[in-house]
């Protein structure tokens, strides 16, 4: 789909009342800007669409990084969210987010800064409040993100959702099963600390100006206690030796983390001649618990 949707509110505006989301990109002059990982999503329902992928947010906060000109900041307040707390470093996209911000009075809160130097819980404000996180995420920074949110301790983390657009080959990472091409450590901490699934798939003509790939949107949900009941670092630590290496067989792929990795495998019942993309997400968490009993991960 493309264009706006005008087809319930006066001629010249979107059904929000605010105009449509070209006219307020050719105002501020807001040309996406390749350097920032920017490509705007136009059409008014799709990103209905992708607030309302991973279910109801009717009174809940929502937390997006990189709003632009605020085209999902619409769609999430459309759809009934009772805060949108958006944190936008381009400091063109400001004065468009104020205009959004005088239309919902006391329900959009912009900060500028960089995402990934954002404190989180300090920006809800409430610590007994989970959040939802609804994003278009930067391409270059999307994983670093999506990793700092999965690793947040203490578990479970101040989100109970997340409803997050990757490059189509990042989304299928994440959701990919032992045995394929796509699996790696991505899917293993993705898969050991929520359950995860892809809601829809966006061809690059949804957006402005067109990726060269397609482009999807990820629903994360939270497990409350991930099984077996590793810490994160070490599971960080036992992918990123068993994946730094994913050709070779475990036996040898972990000599860059534990000098006898027989005994390691052995201890976690896992064969030494497998290579790290046949393990489930079970089995890594397995080994990294043994690991981080071991002396090696102490």
């Amino acid at each position: 789909m493309t264009g706006d949707d005008t087809s319930t509110a006066r001629p010249g505006a979107s059904p929000d009342g605010l105009p449509p989301l070209r006219d307020v990109i050719r105002q501020h002059e807001l040309a996406a800007k390749k350097s920032l990982g920017q490509n705007f999503i136009l059409d008014l329902n799709l990103t209905r669409r992708i607030a309302r992928a991973g279910g109801a947010i009717d009174g809940r906060t929502v937390v997006e990084v990189g709003p632009g000109p605020g085209g999902l900041t619409r769609a999430l307040l459309m759809e009934g969210a009772g805060r949108v707390i958006a944190v936008e470093r381009d400091s063109r996209c400001l004065p468009a987010l104020a205009e959004v911000a005088g239309h919902y009075p006391g329900r959009l809160a912009v900060h500028e800064g960089d995402a990934l130097e954002a404190d989180w819980q300090a920006l809800i404000a409430n610590p007994r409040e989970k959040a939802i996180v609804a994003a278009n995420l930067p391409y270059g920074a999307a994983t670093v993100l999506l990793v700092g949110w999965l690793e947040t301790e203490p578990w479970p983390p101040w989100w109970d959702r997340m409803v997050l657009m990757f490059q189509k080959e990042v989304a299928e990472r994440i959701v990919a099963e032992p045995g394929s091409k796509a699996y790696g450590r991505l899917s293993v901490i993705s898969q050991w600390r929520a359950n995860v699934r892809i809601a829809l798939t966006l061809p690059p003509e949804a957006f402005t100006p067109p990726p060269k790939i397609s482009s999807a949107v990820v629903v994360f949900t939270p497990r409350a206690e991930p099984q077996p009941a590793c810490s994160v670092k070490s599971l960080g630590r036992v992918t990123a030796a068993a994946f730094g290496q994913r050709r070779k067989m475990l036996r040898v792929s972990l000599k860059t983390l534990v000098q006898d990795p027989d005994t390691l495998l052995e201890a976690a019942g896992i064969a030494p001649d497998l290579r790290a993309e046949r393990l489930t997400v079970r089995e890594f968490a397995k080994l990294a618990l043994v690991y981080e009993r071991s002396p090696a991960g102490r």
